[in-house]
């Protein structure tokens, strides 16, 4: 076989992975969107839970004793009562007034919303199979890392974001409740990914023809995946802190909220579980900076420009050591803290978006346009 026949093949064979790999994507956003409806079944179908709207709930006293016992969810069946798992107590750190235990989770302590979380978290981990299996091809087909340009980057950040949320559960920890908004968002990024940011699969340009790119570039896949996930928990630890103080001074909340927010962990868990996943992923996102400016220092002869994307990257970590910090401040707990959490998120999605898309630095290969991003990542 002539070199030109080889070069003509394997051009060829790449192509086919490349196809191979958008149908795979494709599936798995199918596979996915019956997550989707499983989750929502799962919301629908589990009954609300007693815990939360009970008084002794919202009391301290009551609240210690709900810690000792703890409650038990039970569902009868054919004349037989099927006991479940009973909710966790925590105590409410951020006002420390009350002690309120963790609701059932999103199948609100009934066994047929149990049955549909089930399917659901079975769905989900067979459409991370695919998508991963999408990635996986995707590489192959340009035979490098795969994550060399903005779609690149979007299909194996939703794969790492499941992956994160299967490996708690794995480990597990209660994060059911998770599982409905991480795939819908997952399935808007997909979305994004495949039609607004699609780039046919080519080789990189020289200057991303370094180790540091699987280093680099991967670390940071790996921080926004997490982030995402303290993310989610610090919102909906906003909407269950307001659902708390509104039952605890006597008012009525809205029928969503009330079949909703009752079946989520107790605002003090979501509060927590926020705090410890962002600290636990902070390290590695210092690391990432550090492995950016070590990678800058081979490719252009320095180590820090202030390029747009550096300087977001740092202000990112700015805005997360804040959050870091408050959170050990003795004024700074709670929804203070919160909110900060969310403004070093949204730094980092003007980081991921914002700074591709309209900021040009040398982060960017080639023009920035909605139609063909083709910029690295991070």
């Amino acid at each position: 076989m002539t070199l030109a026949a080889a070069t003509e093949l394997a051009a060829a064979t790449n192509e086919n992975l490349a196809n191979v790999s958008n149908t795979l994507i494709y599936s798995s956003m199918a596979v996915y969107t019956l997550a989707f409806f499983a989750y929502i079944a799962e919301w629908l179908f589990g009954s609300r839970s007693k815990v939360g709207r009970t008084a002794a709930a919202l009391t301290a006293t009551s609240g210690a004793k709900e810690a000792k016992a703890g409650p038990a969810v039970t569902v009868s069946k054919g004349g037989g009562t099927a006991v479940l798992e009973r909710p966790a107590v925590v105590v409410r750190a951020a006002s420390g007034s009350r002690d309120v235990p963790d609701g059932p989770g999103a199948h609100g302590g009934t066994e047929q919303g149990d049955l549909y979380g089930r399917i659901a978290i079975s769905l989900t981990l067979l459409a991370f199979a695919v998508e991963a299996g999408g990635v996986l091809t995707r590489a192959l087909s340009v035979e490098r890392a795969p994550w060399g340009n903005m779609y690149e980057f979007n299909i194996t950040f939703t794969t790492v974001a499941v992956g994160v949320y299967l490996a708690l559960l794995v480990l597990k920890k209660n994060v059911r409740w998770l599982g409905l908004p991480l795939i819908t968002t997952v399935l808007l990024d997909l979305g994004l990914a495949v039609t607004v940011l699609y780039t046919a699969s080519d080789q990189l340009v020289p200057a991303l023809h370094s180790y540091w790119l699987y280093i680099h570039v991967s670390t940071a896949i790996f921080c926004g995946a997490v982030f995402y996930v303290g993310a989610v928990s610090t919102i909906l630890y906003l909407f269950k802190d307001s659902y708390e103080n509104k039952l605890a001074s006597g008012g009525k909340p809205g029928r969503f909220a009330d079949s909703v927010l009752d079946r989520l962990p107790a605002a003090a868990s979501l509060d927590k579980f926020a705090y410890r996943v962002n600290a636990a992923v902070f390290p590695l996102w210092t690391f990432t900076i550090i492995a950016g400016a070590i990678w800058a220092g081979d490719a252009w002869g320095r180590y820090w420009g202030w390029d747009p994307k550096e300087t977001w990257s740092f202000i990112t970590w700015v805005a997360y050591a804040c959050y870091l910090h408050a959170r050990a401040t003795a004024g700074w707990k709670g929804r203070k803290a919160a909110y900060l959490a969310l403004v070093a998120f949204g730094c980092w999605l003007f980081n991921y978006y914002g700074v591709n898309i309209f900021v040009s630095g040398k982060h960017s290969y080639a023009d920035v346009g909605l139609g063909a991003l083709q910029s690295v990542g991070f």
